[in-house]
């Protein structure tokens, strides 16, 4: 009764993977990570311009770049999060791809000797924790991703 219900309506408009069942924890868990770094870089993004446009003239510029570029860059953890959410099956790439840049700045912020070493190590955490995740083979399951060489399995 169930199975007849909810596949063509439900799962295919709210998840878009085509997948019946309810999102995995997981899945859940990745998007939350991704929205949470996300959030991390407007925030850090928005501060660093109004810190640039109240500062000293000299450093205005450099600050206001800055500034813009975190802002725009937050687009893609924000887009990955909303489609991991959705169980797309094409979020997953950009999730990894923020994961992957995320390692670098976390090792370079565990080399300074500063405040820096905390921010650093939450930053490694979470990418970390995140491509666990988002690698997880119930993950990939439930985005409906298949590797090479299995385009011939049932529901391709």
């Amino acid at each position: 009764m169930s199975s007849e219900q909810n596949p063509t309506t439900n799962t295919a408009d709210d998840t878009g993977a085509g997948t019946a069942g309810p999102r995995p924890g997981r899945v859940t868990a990745a998007a939350a990570l991704a929205a949470l770094e996300g959030v991390a870089l407007v925030v850090a993004g928005v501060w660093l311009l109004v810190l640039g446009l109240t500062s000293d003239p000299s450093d205005r510029k450099q600050a206001v770049t800055g500034g813009i570029t975190l802002a725009v860059l937050a687009l893609l953890p924000l887009l990955a999060a909303r489609g991991l959410y959705g169980l797309r099956g094409w979020s997953r790439g950009p999730a990894v791809i923020t994961q992957i840049m995320a390692l670098p700045v976390a090792y370079n912020l565990l080399q300074a000797d500063s405040v820096a070493i905390p921010a650093g190590i939450a930053i490694g955490v979470v990418a970390v924790a995140s491509l666990v995740l988002l690698v997880h083979p119930a993950t990939t399951r439930a985005l409906g991703i298949r590797g090479p060489g299995r385009a011939d399995e049932p529901g391709a």
